[in-house]
């Protein structure tokens, strides 16, 4: 394909950013209609011109192909035309599919949607018979991220609706401090949305959603029935509680349905990393634990490789950032070295990752060790998987086999990937996916590899949490084309 000459460039852009622009208006329609458009496996939604732009470009450089608003924007305008019901669609991979099929047949964008969206055509069921009510017990970095996450998701109000969070009062000003927090963020930026606070009713009012803020120090003693609250899902935060007793409590609340721990579960509890062992989550349970922000990093890229090349034996190092459980300046501290300062020190500390892949992926029995160290960033974490492989291989077949993973696999909204040769942490704030492997990174000899795997470990794992909660809910939409991930978010 020849280069456009210089002068193209700017014409171009405009020309894209129009169609863009034009992109924005059909997405929001279709999204308070349930219909949440994607861009292999991106949100299209609440996204900005130059993000939809940016969504494009990451598909041509990872993708391989030439998929651009050229190409994307005829299917989005033919699907806006339809009476779609509830569903998930990915116009970029459609538009993929019809660049193929049109060049050997002609078929319009309008007659290729009509016949791959037949399924959803005219189909207005609902993702939920009612919305799902959703408490946060405690409103910390994860809680605070997760609350966003479902604000954002309400769509058309038909699916996980944050009614409450939980907390203990701090202050006269309590709620005016933790809507601050929610609107404003260090390391993730502002709320995107209106926040507004409404002290006679103790509310908070973002984006529309009212959320009561209920002050209680234990699980058990809250009536969520008193607030209008029935068969809630509550995502406990505060990891006080690990245990099937500790969780249990919260059952022991009217409202109060199911409960989910946003940390490693103890005892004989199910922990769910979302894509890899969902499909465990049965009618029964009503405690999970959505495991550790770095089980849910290298489990999904542990069972990808595994399954395609079988390992041995292999070493996980974890350089995770510092977390709030270390000291600011040294002071006392029940873990060893966690007591030093975290802004100033790297800190060699013990992980649990090892054995939780064990507990997930129980063929690596044995076959695994692992370490971490803290290191002074605020978020977004690495881990370094040094595997040997039944096989011998190179970095040109582990890299595309990972990129296509990220691409079209089950996994798809758990493993990204990147081979931009200067990204470093700050670049992955944000991320949505659980882990983006580093294929610039990746080293080969004969059958031993090494991986280099980023995750943001705030971010990313609250997206990881939501989607099991959306399983849980029993949410689930018809999928286009149907290769999408199950997941769908």
């Amino acid at each position: 394909m020849a280069l456009p000459s210089l002068d193209d460039y700017f014409p171009d852009w405009k020309d894209r950013e129009a169609l863009a622009e034009a992109m924005i208006p059909i997405i929001g329609r279709l999204y308070r209609s349930n219909v949440v458009t994607y861009c292999y496996s991106r949100a299209l939604y609440l996204q900005s011109v130059v993000q939809i732009m940016k969504t494009h470009r990451y598909v041509r450089q990872v993708a391989h192909n030439e998929l651009s608003e050229f190409e994307s924007f005829p299917i989005l305008e033919a699907l806006s035309k339809l009476d779609l019901g509830p569903s998930h669609i990915d116009v970029g991979k459609l538009a993929t599919l019809y660049m193929t099929e049109s060049e050997a047949n002609g078929i319009s964008p309008i007659d290729f949607v009509k016949r791959e969206c037949a399924g959803v055509i005219g189909r207005h069921v609902p993702p939920l018979e009612k919305p799902q009510d959703v408490v946060l017990f405690g409103f910390g970095r994860i809680g605070r991220l997760i609350a966003r996450l479902l604000i954002e998701k309400t769509g058309g109000g038909q699916q996980l609706r944050l009614k409450a969070i939980v907390v203990r009062k701090g202050a006269e000003n309590d709620l005016v401090k933790r809507a601050s927090l929610l609107r404003r963020d260090s390391v993730h930026g502002a709320f995107v949305g209106t926040l507004r606070v409404d002290e006679q009713n103790n509310c908070l009012i973002a984006n529309g959603n009212v959320i009561r803020v209920i002050y209680a120090g234990q699980p058990d003693e809250v009536d969520y029935e008193q607030y209008g609250i029935h068969d809630a899902i509550i995502i406990d935060n505060t990891g006080v509680w690990r245990d099937e007793e500790g969780l249990g409590r919260h059952l022991k609340s009217r409202g109060a349905a199911k409960v989910i721990l946003t940390a490693p579960a103890k005892g004989d509890l199910k922990n769910i990393v979302s894509g890899v062992n969902s499909s465990t989550i049965d009618d029964n349970d009503t405690i999970l634990g959505a495991a550790s922000c770095t089980t849910n990093a290298i489990v999904p890229v542990m069972k990808a490789i595994n399954d395609e090349f079988e390992i041995l034996h292999g070493h996980m190092e974890t350089v995770h950032a510092y977390t709030n459980d270390q000291n600011l300046i040294d002071n006392y501290h029940k873990k060893n070295r966690r007591g030093r300062g975290a802004p100033l020190n790297m800190v060699i500390t013990e992980t649990g990752a090892s054995s939780a892949v064990m507990q997930l992926l129980p063929e690596l029995d044995g076959k695994l060790t692992g370490n971490a160290i803290r290191v002074p960033t605020p978020n977004v974490s690495l881990v370094i998987l040094n595997l040997a492989l039944s096989r011998e291989t190179s970095v040109g077949e582990v890299n595309d086999f990972l990129r296509n993973a990220s691409l079209h696999s089950d996994l798809q909204r758990q493993i990204d990937f990147t081979s931009s040769p200067d990204m470093v942490s700050s670049d992955f704030v944000g991320n949505r996916h659980a882990c983006i492997v580093d294929g610039e990174a990746t080293l080969v000899k004969e059958n031993r590899v090494v991986l280099y795997v980023w995750y943001d470990n705030e971010f990313g794992y609250a997206c990881q949490v939501v989607r099991i909660v959306q399983k849980w809910a029993g949410i689930s939409y018809p999928l286009i084309p149907k290769d999408v991930d199950q997941q769908g978010f």
